[in-house]
């Protein structure tokens, strides 16, 4: 059996996980999330505390995958996740208007993005931008792309990047 399988998922106060045939879903105080359940997979609640197991070995690496989704979910749903990315580059600033992200990236017409449901975009300054949300995938498939259009490039460090990442830096032609 997967070893991520047998570690049971612990489920925070005020989370409620909820198993039907075909689906699982998670309701806590951010949201309610829900995936699709596949078949031969059985999913036990015991003393606060979720456990997979596969019925067929060949569905063993599907029930770790499954597990992996269902504690992200149940941190989602209580805690929620956050992706910072910052701007670099002069003249380049990101506001709020009303729930749309407004990017100003060094094109000749600033890009406007609209935030998808169940996503939260925040500018606390003009070169900082935090994307927060229950789902992992879509908090950072948003943060991808925002920062999608206009990537860090390795010359000057110019773009958007995430926070904390590390741009390895090109040297310059020489004449």
């Amino acid at each position: 059996m997967s070893r991520v399988a047998k570690k049971p998922v612990a489920l925070a106060k005020g989370v409620e996980l909820n198993v039907q045939s075909d689906s699982i879903s998670v309701k806590g105080p951010k949201g309610a999330l829900s995936v699709p359940k596949p078949a031969g997979i059985e999913v036990k609640i015991e003393d606060g505390s979720a456990l997979l197991s596969a019925n067929d070995a060949s569905l063993v690496p599907l029930t770790g995958t499954l597990r992996a989704i269902v504690a992200n979910m149940v941190k989602g749903v209580s805690e929620g996740f956050e992706r910072k990315l910052e701007l670099v580059g002069v003249g380049y600033r990101a506001a709020m208007q009303g729930k749309d992200l407004n990017l100003s990236l060094g094109f000749s017409h600033p890009v406007l993005f609209v935030a998808p449901e169940g996503i939260t975009i925040a500018t606390p300054t003009q070169t900082e931008i935090v994307v927060t949300g229950a789902d992992k995938q879509r908090v950072g498939e948003v943060a991808a792309k925002i920062r999608g259009y206009r990537p860090p490039e390795p010359y000057k460090g110019k773009g958007v990047k995430y926070a904390g990442e590390v741009i390895i830096r090109k040297e310059a032609k020489k004449a």
